[in-house]
């Protein structure tokens, strides 16, 4: 993050210069994606999403570790009429004001191997008795236990399955968004970059169909030009003026949307170097391919969805025969008129009980729920392979496209410098009388028609740069890993 900083620092110097002095801010496609992935509205979300799942992370791992309670009445204040049972059985209602204060403490530990908890306490009960003026202490010096259901569904041993797969597909979306964000900033850079080379073009066009009709009033005076030509003269001035409005209205859209984006300001002028420091080297589609398994959110994710289908088959099976639970505890307790006396002497108590709940008859219930569990388990089965495969296939077919792009480079760009040179030379000839006005449209339609294919083949590698980028989590340029800190968790 240092880096980018000090890379974007001069680019933003020079930002508020130009916002004060209105000088032309010129921006690469570098320029754009580093101000995106920096100061984006889109990246902000990305950030506070990715540390959602990181205290989700935080607060799983918690769960399995000691935790230390002290809970109690501080005070109980009871003043009614009860009914108090005889030593004969009978029942006499009395009025009882008395005042209890109870506290303990307890140290409690998950088992996720067992599903099962143990805990050590210690409590301590004072109860006063205002009507037979006396005061009582009772408690548990210490006492230890165990819960440990039998037969169960786990959900603690399957928690600590899932929860780190979910942390770390949330880890490679993370980068993986960052990527998204580069390649959207690099769709409305080219965005913005068409519309203008439309407008320069537009420019151009009305500047060369001006000339022209001033060379065509020369002409007519001469008598060298006949009525026809000079009005589609005419009209091409017409023609070009109309276009270099609408390019003007269209620049000033996609200005505001780019701006938008990256999160410049919009008094700030900028122009769009378009960006010719392409990297023409060749991908291995099995070195993509490996790293796409190895650094993207769906290899984690096929593990998961694969884990939980077989946790709802076992939470099915489990809840559909029989359920116990056993708990077992052993400790000191005493009482005494004294609080010191409770912990004088104790005696040993101890308590063991197990609970079972067992389906008798239920019309079918529990095998239908199992097997629901069990289609489902196989529909996930079935849904992750050939998610799996396609996404393979998208890394196959990414590169493909990618090792293409070469050629088309090559040719886009050949055909623009043969089709501007035509031009030059249709319109000197145009000029000079030796053409009409028709092949000299033909001649500029060519130019603007190479020109725009040129810019797409430069849009096509660079957006097929940043797909495979965002496909792989890989940088082939460096040869290295993608990995993007989060500045909201340092």
């Amino acid at each position: 993050m240092m880096k980018l900083l000090l890379y974007l620092m001069p680019l933003w110097i020079c930002g508020g210069l130009a916002a004060q002095d209105s000088v032309l801010l010129a921006l690469s496609l570098r320029n754009v994606v580093d101000l995106a992935i920096s100061q984006s509205s889109a990246v902000k979300y990305v950030q506070n999403r990715d540390v959602n799942y990181y205290w989700r992370w935080k607060n799983h791992q918690t769960r399995f570790r000691p935790q230390l309670t002290l809970s109690g009445d501080l005070p109980d204040f009871e003043n009614q009429t009860k009914p108090i049972v005889q030593p004969d059985g009978s029942i006499v209602f009395n009025q009882v004001t008395q005042l209890e204060t109870n506290a303990q403490v307890a140290l409690s530990q998950p088992i996720p191997q067992l599903g099962a908890y143990v805990y050590a306490a210690s409590g301590i009960v004072r109860l006063q008795d205002f009507n037979n003026n006396t005061t009582g202490f009772s408690g548990a010096p210490v006492s230890v236990g165990i819960t440990q259901p039998l037969f169960a569904y786990n959900w603690m041993r399957w928690a600590r399955m899932t929860e780190p797969l979910v942390y770390e597909e949330a880890q490679k979306n993370f980068i993986e968004a960052i990527e998204e964000i580069s390649y959207e900033a690099t769709s409305r850079f080219f965005r913005y970059l068409r519309i203008q080379t439309n407008y320069a073009l537009a420019e151009s066009n009305l500047r060369n169909s001006r000339d022209n009709l001033r060379i065509a009033r020369v002409r007519q005076e001469l008598g060298t030009i006949s009525e026809n030509d000079f009005s589609r003269i005419q009209l091409s001035v017409f023609n070009a003026q109309k276009a270099l409005n609408n390019a003007r209205i269209d620049l000033k859209n996609a200005d505001y949307e780019l701006k938008r984006y990256i999160g410049l300001d919009q008094d700030q002028q900028i122009e769009l170097i378009i960006p010719l420091d392409m990297f023409l080297f060749k991908v291995d589609p099995d070195k993509a391919l490996e790293e796409a398994l190895a650094n993207r959110k769906e290899t984690p994710q096929f593990e998961r969805r694969l884990i939980q289908a077989e946790r709802a088959l076992t939470q099915a099976k489990r809840n559909s025969g029989l359920s116990a639970t056993l708990n077992m505890s052993y400790g000191l307790s005493n009482s005494s008129d004294m609080f010191g006396g409770v912990y004088e002497n104790p005696e040993q108590q101890q308590n063991v009980r197990l609970s079972l709940s067992i389906p008798i008859l239920d019309w079918g219930r529990s095998e239908s729920q199992v097997k629901l569990a069990e289609s489902e388990r196989e529909l996930v089965i079935y849904d992750v392979e050939q998610d799996r495969q396609d996404f393979e296939r998208r890394v196959v077919v990414m590169v493909e496209q990618f090792n293409l792009i070469k050629d088309q480079m090559e040719t886009a760009e050949a055909a623009d410098r043969v089709a501007a040179e035509g031009y030059q030379i249709a319109l000197k000839k145009f000029q000079n009388g030796e053409i009409s006005i028709t092949d000299l449209n033909i001649s500029l339609a060519e130019r603007e028609g190479a020109k725009r294919d040129y810019i797409s083949s430069i849009e096509n590698y660079w957006e097929s740069y940043f797909l495979l980028r965002e496909v792989t989590l890989y940088d082939f340029e460096l040869k290295q890993k993608i990995y993007y800190d989060n500045p909201m968790l340092e």
